[in-house]
């Protein structure tokens, strides 16, 4: 599993550190939720990370953008980003903003 370098992380999560490592082992945890770039349709979607636990998500794991505690802060990350994209280039294209 790889990790945007500036990773976004929701206020709710107190050890990031520690939910990227048990993310990465793939250890159970409370559910976490993560932003993710999708490169099929090259987009940002949103998984709980009990999802990542299915075969594919093994074989073909994510690139994390973001960590959050529940779905709603999840949102608000991706409308973070998206304000920052709309600053920083005059457009809502997140792609190509975060790379």
């Amino acid at each position: 599993m790889k990790f945007y370098k500036n990773l976004y992380i929701g206020d709710t999560i107190t050890n990031p550190e520690r939910v990227k490592r048990k993310l990465k082992r793939n250890k159970k945890m409370l559910p976490v939720y993560i932003i993710a770039y999708a490169k099929e349709n090259g987009q940002l979607e949103i998984y709980n990370s009990l999802l990542l636990k299915q075969w594919y998500y093994k074989e073909n794991p994510p690139y994390v953008i973001g960590i959050a505690g529940s779905e709603e802060e999840a949102y608000e990350i991706i409308r973070q980003i998206v304000e920052e994209a709309i600053q920083t280039t005059g457009k809502p294209d997140l792609i190509a903003y975060l790379f």
